[in-house]
C-alpha cells in the first residue's frame, strides 16, 4: 500500500522546503507527477495506522498555512 499526498501552499504561509522536511521527517518521500509525497507502507496497513499516518501529518502541518489531501491505495 502507498499513501499519496497533495499539497498545496499559501504565499502566506511556509516555505516548500520546510514542508518537505516536515513530511520526511514523517517518512514521506518527495515523487513526481500527481502527487507531491508518497509514503510507502512496505506492504499493507490497516486502517488505523493510515489514521495515525494522517493524524501526523495534520500535526505536522498544523500552523503553516497549507492544505494537504491524502490518498490511500
Amino acid at each position: 500500500m502507498e499513501t499519496y499526498l497533495r499539497v498545496t501552499f499559501n504565499s502566506e504561509g511556509a516555505k516548500p522546503s520546510e514542508i518537505a522536511d516536515r513530511l520526511r521527517s514523517c517518512g514521506f518521500a518527495p515523487t513526481h507527477g500527481n502527487y507531491d509525497f508518497v509514503y510507502d507502507w512496505q506492504g499493507s496497513a490497516t486502517r488505523e495506522q493510515v489514521l495515525d499516518l494522517s493524524d501526523e501529518v495534520t500535526r505536522q502541518l498544523r500552523g503553516y498555512r497549507v492544505s494537504f489531501e491524502l490518498e490511500t491505495v
